[in-house]
């Protein structure tokens, strides 16, 4: 069946369920997540969970498999050519993408070209990468700016675009949610994954139907997936119980019993890699034109001892966070136990600190949280700040969904905010030393928001990201994240709890440390 007869035959079963009719030939997947994605297109925002979604559309030239082990997708094999900086990738014949397109060099050219543009929010995702250069059809070459270890855990999440479907449409440069930038790849998507887009309705429903001309060997048996927005954890859970959605990869934590305790409903939980942060601005000035005193590391350390840390895990996380005093989950290469250690809850110290930086009593700065982000983000926000405040300070506290908040973020128009980062795709402690400590230049720095530089730490991040000798690279990277301890760049909280939930009309469902569902490789 060709992809236009597959997805007509799949609006006509569409419209039958729709009038009423009860048949359920289909195995079909009701996917309620706590927020919508961004976009079709994984190019648009650095955003893990859109670019997860999206990877059952688009694939990588390598993938992480069952274990989070690197193995051949679109390409097949790859060397090291004698310079030490080119890597030729050998592509997989017989792909074709979702439009019937044959898959070749030259989309992997188009699309290395695409993510590298300097307007691409997700440079920083290739932060090696140099050039490329087609061999012949099946065969290309990609150019780094030094030796660097990392490039196949980095392409894990450089989807790949039929070249040909994106100069029809226009849509060679890259879109960006943060700039409002949108474009034909925002609502139209045409990849070689598992699963085709049949439909979109932003904030409503995004529907999937099976690829059936998959070059993979499908270890699912899904027909179709509803992915369904539902932001309210209480109408979520609702959901989940009257089987109205099937699974959802956001269980409430504070809803876990209960549903722990109803037929029909099966919990799977753990920790997510994802370390959960505070971050602050180092410019001259607060937002509000004010003169800025986080600059000062009395300041910050000073917000730090006025956060219980144990109170929050406890009372808002529900005990299922895991309290966290590094920038980095135990999981994570370049993590070290002794980077670990949490400050003691010390209010009066925290406003001796104050003092002594001369922070005025009733400071009012902005905090910027997102309504539908992390894993109760909006009450440990209200717990912080409240806790703020009894150190003499007044925080002005800022919730709202991430599509108002990540403009504000991106553009200095904020001053301290909350940020989670689990390393992905690279899976590596480079990953935040790169996009987040470093200073903001070129690919690096994509995410520092606050606009600090500090070039010890620069030159440790720049030396790590060359080093091909495994135990000096995580050193130096050991090293790094000491400094951000240290200089108390960023303020760790916890990495968040991980709960997912499904119905009995799921059979299997794995679940992954780094909270990414892969549903090709669920069963209903």
């Amino acid at each position: 069946m060709t992809p236009k007869n597959l997805a007509l035959a799949s609006a006509l079963a569409l419209a039958t369920m729709l009038g009423g009719a009860a048949a359920q030939a289909e195995n079909v997947l009701k996917w309620g997540a706590n927020r919508d994605i961004g976009s079709l297109d994984p190019y648009s925002y650095g955003d893990s969970f859109t670019i997860n979604v999206l990877n059952h559309v688009y694939e990588g030239l390598v993938r992480y498999n069952r274990e989070l082990k690197i193995e051949p997708a679109l390409a097949t094999s790859w060397e090291i050519l004698e310079d030490g900086v080119t890597w030729r990738f050998h592509l997989r014949e017989g792909v074709t993408f979702h439009n019937g397109n044959p898959f070749t060099a030259d989309d992997v050219l188009a699309s290395l070209a695409r993510v590298s543009d300097p307007a691409s929010p997700l440079k920083g995702n290739l932060p090696a990468y140099v050039s490329a250069e087609v061999v012949d059809p099946l065969t290309i070459d990609i150019t780094l700016n030094g030796t660097y270890p990392l490039l196949l855990n980095d392409l894990t999440n450089i989807h790949i675009f039929d070249k040909e479907w994106l100069v029809e449409h226009g849509a060679e440069k890259p879109t960006d949610i943060g700039a409002g930038v949108e474009g034909y790849a925002t609502y139209n998507a045409n990849g070689t994954g598992p699963f085709m887009v049949e439909s979109r309705q932003p904030d409503a429903k995004t529907v999937f139907v099976k690829n059936p001309g998959w070059w993979d060997t499908p270890q699912h048996n899904i027909d179709r997936i509803e992915f369904t927005p539902v932001t309210s954890a209480a109408t979520r859970v609702a959901a989940l119980l009257s089987g109205e959605i099937d699974f959802t990869n956001d269980a409430p934590v504070q809803d876990l019993p209960r549903l722990e305790a109803a037929p029909g409903v099966n919990v799977l939980e753990g920790v997510d890699l994802r370390t959960v942060m505070i971050g602050f601005p180092f410019r001259e000035t607060l937002a509000s034109g004010a003169p800025n005193p986080f600059s000062d590391i009395r300041a910050r350390e000073a917000l730090y001892d006025a956060i219980d840390l144990e109170l929050i895990h406890a009372r808002v996380m529900r005990g299922k966070s895991r309290v966290a005093g590094a920038t980095v989950a135990p999981q994570i290469p370049g993590y070290a136990p002794e980077l670990d250690s949490v400050p003691a809850y010390d209010p009066e110290k925290a406003r001796a600190l104050l003092a002594e930086a001369g922070v005025p009593e009733g400071l009012e700065f902005q905090f910027n949280c997102v309504s539908d982000g992390l894993v109760n983000e909006e009450q440990f926000c209200q717990a912080i700040a409240a806790m703020w405040a009894r150190i003499g300070l007044k925080p002005q506290l800022d919730v709202a969904p991430r599509a108002v908040q990540t403009p504000k973020r991106t553009n200095g128009q904020t001053d301290i905010y909350t940020l989670g980062w689990a390393t992905l795709p690279m899976l590596d402690a480079y990953s935040p030393l790169l996009q987040i400590f470093h200073t903001k230049e070129g690919n690096a720095g994509v995410f520092n928001w606050g606009g600090w530089s500090f070039p010890e730490l620069d030159a440790l991040i720049d030396a790590a990201g060359s080093e091909l000798d495994t135990e000096k690279r995580l050193a130096m990277e050991t090293e790094a994240l000491a400094i951000v301890k240290r200089e108390f760049i960023m303020l760790p909280l916890h990495q968040q709890p991980m709960a997912w939930a499904t119905t009995d009309a799921v059979k299997q469902m794995p679940l992954f440390p780094d909270n990414k569902p892969r549903l090709w490789y669920a069963q209903m």
